[in-house]
């Protein structure tokens, strides 16, 4: 059985009468929400959804302009703030940070070597403009041109200070702190014992800090460094507080076998009561094994067989 076919734009043409009741109902249907079936508590715990899916913007942070005096810049990408605490204008230096407050691309800028405002503030160890800038809201974590942190740098000087500044007001990202390195593989911990700054790294590993980090280069770790210097006090340290005297080097060296042809016999002795056998002497390699006499000359010293020295052949 065949539909008939109803052209309703031609019926519409020739100026047929048209239900607009029907429209209407057909309009209703195809926007239709679905609201209207739900139940109220139904609804209203869309809506909750719905507001809880709201981002709301803080009303205390509105975007101003930066005034013109935070766009200036030198030929070292340096900014007023940075001029001002390398020159130690105390005033200058609060003034701008009381005016930058929580702004913090400002506090953040990087002049040409990615230094930030608190790198400047601490490698002149302006301690009490660290702590304004904490407060100020700067970021602890930006890294320079050597991937150092403001926390390197103050282990890398031996600042007490600055590194109590820095633990101050660092509480959330220090553990951050402790494990980033630097882009020559080291941590806060590698620095200090380079350095052997004894009672940073006492303070470093009380904070946290991993004791047994390897740097990236051929993973040596601080206990490693410690026998590397010959820095008897250091390993000690490191020992109390547990660093693995079994860990070894990506070339599979522990700390106890790098202390062979090294002049400590200290340093040696006491790793090797504590080291596992297997990694207390170095492995012979093959030129240990082969003999004087095996060696073989080779064609070109062969050749010359009549050499002397003082009127006496050599041969």
């Amino acid at each position: 059985m065949s539909v008939p076919f109803h052209d309703y734009q031609g019926n519409m043409m020739e100026g047929e009468a048209r239900d607009l009741r029907k429209d209407k109902l057909l309009q209703d249907d195809r926007f239709d929400s679905g609201l209207d079936s739900l139940k109220e508590d139904e609804y209203t715990a869309i809506m909750k959804d719905i507001n809880e899916l709201r981002i709301d913007v803080p009303s205390d942070t509105p975007y101003c302009e930066p005034e013109p005096w935070k766009k200036e810049v030198n030929e070292d990408g340096d900014t007023f703030l940075h001029l001002a605490i390398i020159h130690e204008e105390n005033t200058l230096v609060k003034e701008a940070i009381r005016r930058s407050y929580k702004d913090h691309c400002y506090l953040n800028k990087q002049n040409n070597l990615h230094q930030t405002a608190l790198h400047l503030a601490v490698i002149t160890e302006q301690h009490e403009i660290s702590q304004f800038l904490f407060e100020a809201g700067c970021d602890p974590e930006i890294q320079d041109f050597r991937g150092n942190t403001a926390l390197h740098i103050a282990c890398k000087q031996g600042s007490l200070r600055g590194v109590g500044v820095i633990f101050q007001h660092c509480e959330k990202q220090l553990p951050a702190l402790l494990k980033s390195v630097n882009y020559d593989g080291h941590t806060c911990l590698h620095l200090a014992s380079i350095q052997g700054y004894l009672a940073l790294v006492e303070i470093l590993i009380a904070k946290g800090a991993d004791v047994n980090a390897q740097e990236p280069c051929n993973g040596r770790t601080a206990l490693h460094m410690a026998v590397d210097l010959q820095n008897y006090d250091l390993m000690s340290l490191l020992l109390n507080f547990g660093a693995d005297v079994n860990r070894v080097t990506y070339q599979g060296y522990s700390p106890c076998q790098l202390t062979w042809g090294r002049n400590n016999m200290l340093i040696q002795q006491q790793l090797v009561e504590v080291t596992q056998k297997n990694l207390q002497y170095l492995p012979e390699s093959e030129e240990e094994d082969s003999s004087d006499s095996d060696y073989e000359y080779n064609d070109d010293e062969l050749m010359y067989d009549d050499c002397i020295i003082g009127g006496m052949p050599l041969h």
